[in-house]
């Protein structure tokens, strides 16, 4: 594949760099563990009372009366970007920078972060908006516009959104399919680019329903398909299943470092490669999943916050615990200095299950990428339309549709590092903009969740009364939450 390097010019690549160092290095991690512990506390630890409760939540998803978009088809969207590339490649990346200890820190940001996600999900639905096609939108720039009324702020977070998740990160992902397709089974990169595309078109042109039912139908088929392989791998090495967690603990705390000289740098190696590699998996506090949990169809804002804290357990402590399975169990750590997270999965599992291991993992890939492309794109469209309004979006969306298709083909073709570093200063300043806003909006999630709360144990199915919340008089849709 070529690789481009010089699209953007030197000194705009060093700000960018030094963007990312900055926000990613110590700004970023401090501020979504703090508010993550933050909110845990403030809640009484929501995710860890009621983890049944968010089960059974799922299990009862329904479609809207009026054909709407369940909070099923919601999870299964945000669940759609979550799960990607870096299921496959970022967690062999954290096991080979920090060491095994790097997946309890993901872990740890997993359970914390699941507080995030009900906060942030909980504030998209009490903002959403209705929609011409029976659904609606909503999201952070919603919330930052009604709730703090800074339009300002929720369009540079617009712009920042889809910049990171429609175009950037659009072009990364199709890369990466090329690039697994290329290695697997000798596909040329402008095939698979094309192929994409093709794929892609009737589903973005679809609207947000085929979206949800594109996500509705591949996610759990790609999430069941890859658990089932790293059960059979945890099975064939079960005798070894006591020792690879305490790998992982020992790791964790540098106890197996404790005689060297190196004990305080081993554990933050671990701490930072973990919890920065677990942020980018799940997204908790970032503002793109409150993107797809407006638009479910529900009766209280606060149900869709519990069905999204589901989205980052079972992104980071299901599928990422699965990969780092695959990868302890193994024996292939990464030793050999390589920092190449795809090719030590690919190893790990070929080392398990034999020659075809590569080829699974390429196709797993293809999943989980191709669905990301979708759900990416989805944000970017909800973003544009709050820009420029319902009756201004067609023409614009019609513009963006093809911009997206055009990234995705650059990316299948071309190795855009500089496009990528734009991308994670993007994600940066997004996430930033949302962990201000929900932080200032929390008191009004706590209510909420208290109102679910003082339903749910009276027996009653919990639905919103806007009467409740006067503070909420000309902030929300009426339209949408009817006493």
């Amino acid at each position: 594949m070529s690789e481009t390097t010089s699209i953007i010019p030197a000194p705009i690549l060093a700000l960018i760099d030094a963007g990312n160092g900055l926000l990613w290095g110590s700004v970023l991690i401090y501020l979504l563990i703090g508010a993550g512990i933050f909110f845990t506390v403030m809640t009484k630890g929501i995710q860890f009372r009621y983890f049944g409760h968010m089960w059974k939540l799922l299990a009862t998803s329904r479609q809207g009366s009026e054909g709407g978009i369940s909070s099923f088809q919601a999870l299964a969207t945000s669940l759609a970007a979550r799960v990607g590339t870096g299921n496959l490649a970022g967690v062999a990346v954290a096991i080979s920078l920090g060491g095994p200890g790097a997946i309890f820190w993901m872990w740890m940001t997993a359970l914390v972060g699941m507080a995030t996600s009900f906060i942030e999900s909980t504030l998209a639905q009490a903002y959403k908006v209705p929609h011409d096609d029976k659904t609606f939108r909503g999201g952070p720039a919603y919330y930052i516009e009604k709730g703090l009324g800074q339009r300002w702020m929720a369009i540079l977070f617009s712009i920042c959104l889809i910049i990171a998740f429609g175009l950037a990160f659009n072009s990364v992902q199709s890369n990466s399919i090329a690039l697994a397709m290329e290695q697997a089974f000798d596909v040329p990169p402008w095939i698979m680019g094309i192929v994409l595309v093709v794929v892609m078109t009737p589903i973005i042109f679809g609207g947000m329903k085929r979206i949800a039912r594109t996500a509705e139908l591949i996610v759990p088929i790609m999430a069941i398909l890859y658990l089932l392989l790293a059960v059979f791998v945890v099975i064939s090495n079960i005798t070894e299943l006591p020792q690879a967690l305490g790998t992982i603990f020992r790791s964790a705390f540098g106890l197996e470092q404790a005689a060297g000289g190196a004990l305080g740098y081993t554990i933050a190696q671990a701490m930072m490669n973990g919890i920065k590699r677990g942020l980018f998996s799940n997204e908790a506090g970032m503002g793109s999943a409150p993107n797809a949990a407006a638009m479910a169809t529900t009766k209280h804002p606060a149900s869709q916050g519990f069905v999204q804290m589901l989205g980052v357990f079972i992104d980071t402590l299901v599928i990422c615990t699965a990969t780092a399975a695959i990868i302890i169990m193994s024996g292939t750590l990464g030793t050999d200095g390589s920092n190449d997270g795809i090719q030590i999965t690919q190893a790990a599992l070929t080392s398990q299950v034999g020659s075809w291991g590569g080829a699974f993992i390429a196709i797993a890939i293809l999943l989980f990428a191709f669905t990301s492309l979708v759900a990416n794109y989805s944000y970017g469209e909800s973003n544009i339309e709050y820009i420029a309004g319902k009756k201004n979006a067609k023409s614009v969306i019609m513009i963006y549709r093809f911009a997206v298709l055009g990234m995705v083909m650059l990316g299948a073709v071309a190795s855009l590092k500089s496009i990528w570093n734009f991308a994670d200063l993007s994600m940066g300043a997004m996430a930033l903009i949302n962990l201000i806003a929900i932080l200032l909006l929390s008191p009004l999630a706590f209510r909420l969740f208290k109102d679910y709360d003082r339903q749910h144990k009276a027996g009653k199915e919990p639905t919103f009364d806007p009467d409740q919340f006067p503070e909420l008089k000309g902030k929300i849709d009426p339209s949408i939450w009817k006493k």
